[in-house]
């Protein structure tokens, strides 16, 4: 049995044809892993199609030319040659397209590349007495028959490119990741940009003369997106996608081999995906499987959000255990594995005793306090009955991102307390020593220096430079009282208050 296996995975190596057809196979997988990173990360797989396709006309062109010229018929040097053509046209056209005018890039690749590939077809047609090629194979290739100058050819590509991508590197992988990092230190991020397209075209056009359009985008794009889905460095990633591209090579020459009556190129093609798929099925990480359990085992934001609002009333005691599970809503698993990634992250402590917060949960705690009362002061402005204000600002704690809790509080002129005469927690998110903050945002006792006096706030007499002290607000909320160097004390409303710009005292604190 053994040795009927090894016969059958040695013999093909002893054929010609073989050994060709994998090595030239494998230089097309190496470069094309390699540059197809690089496409991968940067959204570039519709442009490899569109380069692919292209070659059509460059191919067609390049015959025609030795043909009516030189009275030549296969001439490979000049299809390269009209290929290249090809493809730097069809990228400029594309770029053309997309610059002066309202059509998207993605759009504009599928017009023009459709537009070349068309031109490539019509050439063939006139000139079908003078073009002796075949489009079948073009578009599905020819492993099995490389040429000893096709191989020479793809090889002096492969290392011209592998030269490229290691010279520059860290240059393209900035460009890559942070264009405007990479122009910001110097970098030309456009002349980058045009050294891995014309790396692509060129890999595309001696790719596509040895495996046909279909392998030859298929190589660039599935080795290279498998490899995705298991790494997160560029450089690993990009050895990965090589791997993957040959074992596909190896894999469909042999399956072509066996079963004697498929082509190697589709075979090859449908290798590459199925390494795809059985990836994105098990990867440890971005597979459909681990994702799958991340969101079975999830805890909802929502139900963290809720366990650390349960201490809403408490100041800081502890709480327990079997009380906050009668308090929060949720299965009773959900909610342990919920206060297990609180404590985690480091904001709550358990205890057999119960629950309790931490310094970082009690500031967390305060945020969705803020949150909850500001909501409860809002939906009272608009109309609410008193008695709903509670159980609908539940709901909307949870919108507690600092935008949508800023908007409020300016909305609602930055109120003290909520519609039941609870206190609502100062903005202590914005509330840094040394920071630049809207004055209306102080309450009693902060001191500072003001920066900038807008327009709201001129006629008063505060002026840029002043050092002043917060006083208490008014009765009714509305109006802040600050004490000028030498000067009675100014009462501001809200709009001026907020048109005073003040950097706090790293000394400053609320009273």
């Amino acid at each position: 049995m053994i040795e009927r296996l090894n016969h059958g995975l040695l013999s093909p190596l002893g054929e010609q044809v073989f050994q060709k057809a994998l090595i030239g196979g494998s230089l097309v997988a190496i470069v094309c892993g390699v540059i197809g990173s690089f496409v991968i990360l940067r959204r570039m797989a519709f442009l490899g199609d569109a380069l692919a396709h292209a070659m059509l006309a460059g191919v067609t062109g390049g015959y025609l030319f030795m043909q009516i010229v030189f009275g030549q018929d296969a001439h490979a040097p000049a299809m390269l040659v009209g290929s290249l053509i090809a493809g730097i046209l069809t990228v400029a056209l594309i770029g053309f397209v997309s610059k002066s005018s309202r059509i998207k890039e993605d759009t504009s690749i599928g017009i023009i590349y459709t537009g070349v590939f068309a031109v490539g077809g019509i050439l063939h047609s006139l000139f079908s007495h003078r073009i002796h090629l075949d489009l079948y194979h073009f578009v599905t290739g020819m492993v099995l028959g490389i040429e000893d100058g096709d191989l020479w050819m793809m090889a002096f590509i492969a290392v011209f490119v592998l030269t490229i991508v290691i010279l520059f590197y860290r240059h393209l992988q900035i460009t890559t990741f942070d264009p405007v990092m990479a122009a910001s230190i110097g970098i030309p991020v456009v002349v980058m940009d045009y050294v891995l397209t014309a790396c692509t075209s060129l890999v595309v056009v001696g790719a596509v003369s040895i495996v046909g359009v279909i392998l030859v985008v298929g190589l660039l794009v599935t080795p290279a997106a498998t490899a995705y889905l298991l790494s997160d460095r560029l450089g690993r990633m990009m050895v990965m996608a090589a791997l993957f591209g040959v074992s596909s090579v190896v894999v469909g020459l042999y399956v072509s081999t066996w079963i004697g009556n498929i082509a190697a190129g589709p075979a090859i093609v449908l290798a590459g995906t199925a390494q795809f798929l059985t990836v994105l099925t098990v990867a440890p990480r971005y597979g459909l499987i681990a994702d799958w359990w991340r969101r079975r085992t999830a805890v909802p934001q929502r139900l963290i959000e809720d366990i650390l609002g349960c201490f809403r009333y408490q100041d800081g005691k502890t709480i327990p255990l079997a009380e906050l599970q009668r308090v929060v809503k949720g299965p009773g698993d959900q909610i342990r594995r919920g206060l297990q990634t609180l404590e985690r992250q480091g904001l709550l402590s358990l205890s057999s005793v119960g629950v309790a917060l931490t310094a970082d949960g009690q500031r967390e705690a305060l945020r969705i306090v803020r949150a909850h009362r500001l909501w409860e002061s809002y939906l009272e402005h608009v109309g609410l009955p008193l008695d709903e204000l509670h159980a609908r600002a539940d709901e909307l704690e949870h919108v507690h991102d600092e935008t949508t809790v800023d908007y409020l509080d300016d909305k609602l002129g930055h109120p003290l307390t909520d519609p039941h005469g609870q206190a609502i927690p100062e903005d202590f998110m914005h509330l840094i020593p040394g920071a630049e903050v809207k004055l209306g945002l102080l309450r009693e006792g902060h001191r500072g220096t003001v920066t900038r006096v807008n327009e709201g706030a001129r006629h008063t007499l505060i002026r840029e430079g002043m050092q002043i002290q917060v006083g208490a607000r008014s009765p009714d909320g509305t109006r802040w009282h600050v004490q000028l160097p030498n000067q009675p004390e100014l009462s501001l409303d809200h709009d001026e208050s907020d048109a005073v710009i003040i950097r706090l005292e790293a000394e400053s604190s609320s009273a």
